[in-house]
């Protein structure tokens, strides 16, 4: 076991705060991460601050961070795949039991015994749950470790890990290819990766959104088109013509005038998650056999698969670089949508604490 420096909060109300934090010494399959950036997913702010008390309680203290870029350091006697100096990434989750149906099928983010990156029990006993990427180091088994393309920019590439494979998971699933016609609801650190993939997957992409003054950066990430969704009349052009809609807003809307511009056996997934239920009315799926689903992140073969996807057309997040010093700010800015697109934590600040 040794000590590594890290960023905590202690209880729901705390500031996060320089910390040590014990990490595992790598066992024969785990890999030693130095890691040189970490995303801020708006998730992380809702543990830290206790807000899914009803879905998964926080234990303090409380070390966040689920989008975690860096450099093997070291690695175990039976590691096969990687060797000091790659570059690796680590998403929302660093183990699963391997064997229950879900695991075989390559989609462990659906194992009932998956462990997430932080805030789940520690099967290592290292410390009372995992701890995350607001971190120097992080030890993680090699089956939960991700090769990043060298020729991508890491810092960008760091909310591909949550924001990324969130919106690539379902895009691939509802089969959204070219000759598509796919909206994506709302433009923050979802949508705009949404839109970034759907444009590489060939799609026609209309962007749905409340602010008339994101037009010009919608149509710059790669909309075709973009829709105010408050003017009814823009809306109604474009009734029962979409392949796939996702959905990113996790604030309380109308979730049936979308689904009315979904043509026959067309589909939304939702990706945000509001606070309450959504109003569905019967009749909106039932006319033209329309369905309405939810997709969280994806397998590890699946989460690879985007990351290869993404060098191979050069995408990355937009993101806005930040000491480790100013994450209370950026969490603050965050409820504000105060960022373009996602916050990346530059780890190299922590060697000054």
């Amino acid at each position: 076991m040794y000590n590594a420096k890290a960023y905590s909060a202690a209880s729901a109300t705390s500031p996060l705060a320089s910390d040590t934090i014990p990490r595992r010494d790598p066992t024969e399959h785990d890999v030693q991460i130095e890691i040189l950036f970490c995303g801020i997913c708006h998730s992380d702010l809702h543990s830290v601050r206790n807000e899914w008390s009803d879905f998964m309680s926080t234990t303090y203290p409380i070390v966040p961070g689920h989008e975690i870029v860096g450099r093997v350091t070291k690695v175990g006697s039976a590691v096969t795949k990687y060797k000091p100096g790659d570059a690796v990434g680590v998403g929302c989750m660093v183990d699963s039991d391997g064997t229950c149906p879900h695991c075989k099928d390559g989609l462990e983010q659906f194992c009932q015994n998956m462990i997430l990156t932080y805030n789940s029990p520690d099967k290592h006993k290292t410390a009372p749950v995992t701890y995350g990427g607001y971190s120097d180091s992080v030890v993680v088994n090699e089956r939960f470790v991700l090769r990043v393309p060298e020729n991508l920019d890491l810092a960008g590439v760091a909310p591909l890990l949550c924001a990324g494979i969130t919106t690539y998971s379902p895009l691939r699933h509802w089969g959204v290819t070219k000759g598509k016609k796919v909206g994506v609801v709302g433009l923050g650190g979802l949508g705009h990766m949404g839109v970034k993939l759907a444009h590489a997957f060939g799609a026609h992409v209309v962007v749905f959104t409340t602010s008339p003054d994101k037009t010009e950066d919608a149509l710059r990430l790669g909309a075709d088109e973009v829709v105010v969704s408050r003017n009814a009349d823009e809306m109604q052009k474009h009734a029962g013509s979409f392949d796939f809609i996702l959905d990113t807003v996790s604030a309380k809307h109308d979730i049936n005038a979308y689904l009315n511009l979904l043509t026959r056996d067309g589909n939304i997934t939702l990706v945000g998650a509001p606070e309450k239920p959504l109003d569905v009315a019967a009749f909106s799926l039932i006319m033209a056999r329309r369905s309405l689903s939810g997709s969280s992140i994806g397998g590890i073969a699946e989460t690879q698969e985007m990351l290869d996807f993404c060098g191979q057309h050069n995408i990355t997040a937009d993101v806005e670089v930040i000491p480790i010093q100013k994450v209370n700010e950026a969490y603050d800015r965050l409820l504000k949508s105060d960022v373009k697109y996602r916050f990346v934590i530059d780890m190299a600040s922590l060697k000054s604490e």
